[in-house]
């Protein structure tokens, strides 16, 4: 399951969306997360799935890594279609059992909000897969200047988020390294009730918490020794520059969030 996680993991290509604008790529998965939110009914998301799968297309990156990465959250999505059947009423009874019933509504609902949690993730993994931890710097950093004058710190931001995903493979690596030799010390991780496995949780959460505070301090002090101080005078040896490809993507994506917003 931690090798499916494709969130801060990045796959080299030279197609198309590769070769996007990183502010532009940013900007469109926040188009598009909005324009999900408001979908408001199946058709739509059906919709919604087709341009994903022409992004993967043009991508280059193969569908089944894209639907690997839904492994580690099939416990969330399992949990929100049992409160939505449960605890949503409306339309007919299809179980009742003392305090118990399973309204058709409540199925519905959420079948519909896990369907929008796949494509939510479906999306976001295609900007991570396909940008660079370097180039999603510049980007958030660059979308971010104009609030300088707030005195929000963009270079800061920008350099936090990327290191956070930039270390979601390494210490998913670490766990599982972690995992393999706790097992290999008869360790087990599986069986038993949902206490118990948290119980047993213990041995490798305290060496992956530790390991995890060890690489922050390791990489502070490598910043402080290059005398980082911020994104103020810092200078690039790619400067982002906005083609063709990237003005007609963002018109595409635009359009695309107005019609869903207006008609679906």
């Amino acid at each position: 399951m931690l090798k499916n996680i494709n969130i801060g993991q990045h796959i080299p290509g030279n197609s198309i969306i590769h070769r996007l604008d990183p502010r532009i790529k940013i900007i469109c998965t926040l188009i598009a997360i909005i324009s999900l939110f408001l979908v408001s009914s199946f058709p739509g998301f059906f919709i919604y799935l087709a341009v994903i799968l022409t992004i993967i297309l043009f991508s280059r990156i193969s569908v089944i890594r894209i639907l690997r990465g839904l492994k580690p959250i099939f416990f969330l999505m399992f949990l929100t279609l049992f409160f939505h059947a449960f605890f949503t009423e409306g339309g007919a009874v299809l179980l009742e059992w003392r305090f118990i019933s399973l309204h058709q509504e409540g199925i519905m609902r959420g079948f519909f909000m896990v369907t929008r949690i796949i494509l939510l993730i479906m999306f976001t993994s295609i900007l991570t897969l396909t940008t660079s931890p370097m180039d999603l710097t510049d980007g958030i950093e660059y979308i971010l200047k104009p609030f300088r004058r707030l005195g929000v710190p963009a270079g800061e931001l920008a350099m936090m988020m990327t290191i956070a995903l930039r270390f979601i493979p390494t210490l998913l690596g670490e766990a599982d390294k972690i995992i393999k030799a706790q097992k290999s010390r008869g360790a087990d991780f599986e069986s038993g009730n949902l206490i118990r496995r948290a119980k047993n949780l213990v041995p490798l959460l305290v060496p992956l918490f530790i390991s995890a505070f060890r690489r922050a301090d390791e990489l502070a002090l490598a910043m402080e020794a290059r005398c980082y101080q911020g994104g103020r005078g810092r200078t690039r040896l790619h400067e982002l520059k906005m083609e063709r490809k990237d003005f007609v993507a963002l018109i595409l994506v635009l359009c695309g969030g107005v019609f869903t917003a207006v008609w679906l």
